[in-house]
């Protein structure tokens, strides 16, 4: 098994779509990036602390690459967006890898790189590309939140339709 810890604005959307793909074993909300040792919610929500909403995805590499978890990442999330993901603002919803070892990073750098020249965006990729820090988990009732709270107003507005453009581009990938 390997992990990368991904933010892409609220944990909750990565979170929900990583669930659902074949080869990953687990995904687990929290925070990373950050100044503060064990933060709460509240205190990563006000900005102060440094830290990124993120995942940290756990996977078995045999099943799925860490190219393809990378590129469904830059469809899940507006990568282009500087600390913010639509209307969830500022550093908590940067766009960031954490990753763990030159290989990781080289692939992250080399899918941007491919991105940009392809110009899959109108502006340029913002995601910060960072070794891996210190990961706290996220208090429990964020975990599997989309799960346990499906017919919640954001879920249906933002997450839903996040994971009907996943279904639609990585169907090959959907468990």
């Amino acid at each position: 098994m390997e992990t990368i810890i991904l933010g892409g604005g609220c944990f909750w959307c990565l979170e929900a779509a990583y669930s659902r793909i074949k080869g990953v074993e687990s995904v687990v909300s929290g925070y990373a990036g950050g100044s503060v040792s064990n933060p709460s919610y509240e205190q990563v929500c006000g900005g102060g602390t440094g830290h990124a909403e993120v995942v940290k995805i756990t996977y078995n590499p045999v099943q799925i690459t860490l190219e393809d978890i990378l590129h469904i990442f830059f469809v899940i999330h507006n990568p282009t967006t500087l600390n913010r993901q639509g209307n969830d603002i500022g550093t908590q919803y940067r766009s960031v890898i954490f990753y763990e070892n030159e290989t990781q990073k080289e692939i992250a750098e080399k899918i941007i790189k491919e991105i940009n020249e392809e110009k899959v965006y109108d502006d340029e990729v913002v995601t910060e590309l960072k070794p891996v820090q210190e990961f706290y988990s996220a208090e429990e009732y964020h975990q599997k939140y989309f799960a346990k709270n499906p017919t919640q107003a954001y879920c249906q507005a933002v997450i839903e339709p996040k994971l009907a453009k996943l279904r639609q581009k990585y169907s090959n990938f959907y468990k």
